[in-house]
Parts: C-alpha cells; sequence; structure tokens
C-alpha cells in the first residue's frame, strides 16, 4: 500500500477502531477532492471519524451542529461595516477550513443546504459582490442519521450527487465493542493523535499523483456500461448521472493508486461502485420491491455485467 496513505490508516486508527474499509474510502473520496456522505444511526463514530482524518493531515477542522434555525452565513460567513470608512468586512463563517464536519445535514433547511451545496460544488463563498476561495483541499464530511426523521428535511437529488461517496460506520464487533470500552476509558481517544502524519500540501501532491494514474479503454467502458445500466432498467426511475460517472473514473484511480499501482483494475470498479454510485439512484416501486435498496440493484448489475479482462 502506498506509504502516505498507510500511514493516514494507521493514525486514524488509533481513534477509530475495526472500521480499515469505512476509514480507507474516506480516505481515496480525500484524494479525489470529493465530498462523503456518513449515513449511520447515532454514536458509532462518525465525529471522530472526520475529527481523526483532518488531524492525521494537520487541516483545520470545522464542525457545524446543524439545526432547523442554522442560518446560511453560519456556514458561509458575512459581512459587517467598518464604522470608520464605511468598508465591508468579511468575518468567516464555519466553511473557511480544510475539513468541514456538517453533522446532521437533513435537519438544516433548504436554504442552508442551497448555500453548502455551492460551497461543495465551487469550493468557494460569493457574498456581496466578493469571492472568497476556500482553502486546499477541502472537504465536506456529512452526517445524517437514517433512523429518525422527526424535524428532517429531504436531501435534493442535486445535492446528493454532490456527495462523492455515501458510506456508513456499522456497529462494531463484540471484540472491537470491548477494545472501545479500553480505549474510550479515560480520555477521548482523538488526542491519540499527537501530530499529524502527513501536511495538507502533501496531501494535494497526493491528488496529482492520483491524475497520473491510467485507466484502460476496456475498464473505461466497464465504468460506462455499469453506468448506463441504472438507467435503462425497469428497476429505477433515476440512474446514475454523468457527474457519478466522472466519480468512479476518479474513485477507481485513487484505489489504484493506494494500493500501489499505476493502473486500474475491474475489481477497483467492483470495490468502489456501490458507495460511489447507489446513493445517486432512486428505485422505480417494481426496484423497491424486488431489491429493497440501491445499493443492492449495484451489486446486482456487478454480478450480472460482463467483467473486462484485468490485463486490458
Amino acid at each position: 500500500m502506498q506509504k502516505d496513505v498507510q500511514n493516514i490508516l494507521q493514525s486514524v486508527g488509533k481513534v477509530i477502531i475495526g472500521k480499515d474499509e469505512t476509514v480507507l474510502h474516506a480516505v481515496i473520496a480525500m484524494l479525489c477532492g470529493g465530498h462523503v456522505l456518513l449515513e449511520d444511526v447515532p454514536g458509532v463514530g462518525k465525529t471522530q471519524l472526520a475529527a481523526a482524518l483532518s488531524r492525521s493531515v494537520g487541516g483545520v477542522f470545522h464542525r457545524i451542529q446543524l439545526t432547523p434555525d442554522i442560518m446560511p452565513s453560519d456556514i458561509t460567513g458575512y459581512s459587517v461595516v467598518n464604522q470608520q470608512d464605511g468598508s465591508l468586512e468579511y468575518r468567516p463563517g464555519a466553511a473557511i477550513c480544510n475539513f468541514l464536519l456538517a453533522d446532521e445535514i437533513n435537519r438544516a433547511s433548504p436554504k442552508v443546504q442551497s448555500a453548502l451545496l455551492e460551497i461543495m460544488e465551487e469550493h468557494q463563498i460569493s457574498l456581496d459582490g466578493q469571492t472568497h476561495v476556500l482553502p486546499s483541499p477541502f472537504m465536506v464530511i456529512a452526517t445524517q442519521n437514517p433512523v429518525e426523521t422527526y424535524g428532517t428535511y429531504h436531501l435534493p437529488e442535486a445535492q446528493m450527487d454532490r456527495f462523492f461517496m455515501k458510506i456508513s460506520m456499522g456497529y462494531p464487533t463484540l471484540q472491537e465493542e470491548l477494545a472501545i470500552l479500553d480505549r474510550n476509558g479515560e480520555k477521548n481517544p482523538i488526542s491519540n493523535i499527537s501530530e499529524p502524519v502527513i501536511s495538507t500540501d502533501a496531501v494535494m501532491a497526493l491528488q496529482e499523483q492520483v491524475n497520473a494514474v491510467q485507466v484502460s479503454d476496456n475498464v473505461r467502458n466497464y465504468i460506462i456500461s455499469l453506468v448506463h445500466a441504472t438507467r435503462n432498467s425497469d428497476l429505477s426511475t433515476l440512474g446514475v448521472s454523468p457527474r457519478g460517472s466522472i466519480a468512479c473514473f476518479k474513485a477507481v484511480r485513487a484505489s489504484a493508486f493506494v494500493h500501489g499501482r499505476n493502473f486500474v483494475t475491474p475489481d477497483d470498479v467492483k470495490a468502489l461502485a456501490v458507495p460511489v454510485l447507489s446513493h445517486r439512484i432512486l428505485l422505480s416501486p417494481k426496484g423497491r420491491n424486488t431489491l429493497g435498496s440501491p445499493e443492492q440493484f449495484v451489486e446486482q448489475l456487478l454480478t450480472t455485467l460482463p467483467v473486462p479482462d484485468q490485463n486490458g
């Protein structure tokens, strides 16, 4: 495995126990400049994962607890009048950081979600005729609880499509939970990360290296065949968008890079298709009755579509 990535995983592992695949997916999203939606029940470590990833790479970490009374200016910042010369001064919001944890995003009002939409897509804030560019790298890690629906707002499909991946933590095993009790007995485990293992500049350099990974024509065609299958099925009413195709293309390059290869294989596509593509799909009534979830739909397509040659 690529050394810097391995160092990040080991650093985050000082805080998060037993969720290696979830952590790896979050790192892959970071290497692609993408945003992550963490959907899971309360108390499984979503906030700790975001904080641990930020601390491991020396990034500025901001957390905002989203509630219906949060205003867009809480995220974007606002302008105030300088009493001496009458000029406008910008007061930064929560988004001026490297890692923004948007906790319980589905409790934010549509206005706040729209403000977050521009930030996620453009990596900048437009306010009072001025543009404020966000620091690099910049990553939104949003969380939502799939169980509670009271007092929540549906995330529009346009916003769901902006998330590079949707992942979950899941409950720990019995042995993992025993280890969690030991680790959390005396102090917050985030303090186990005393210093970053790489810098934010190094993260940007890794992003450039990911862009150099080669993708053969047959793997490209495999990605496109998978995406088109989500659109041309009576099991779905909304298939994966071209933005989803691009996200999958970027993700598989990052996967190859993480594993020390300069080329992508179909196995990279299989490993990341579900977290990268499934949240962009709406099932038809037939699809919901037959499969139950978009994740199962993507898994079914992976088992039925022809797989290209590994070396092509």
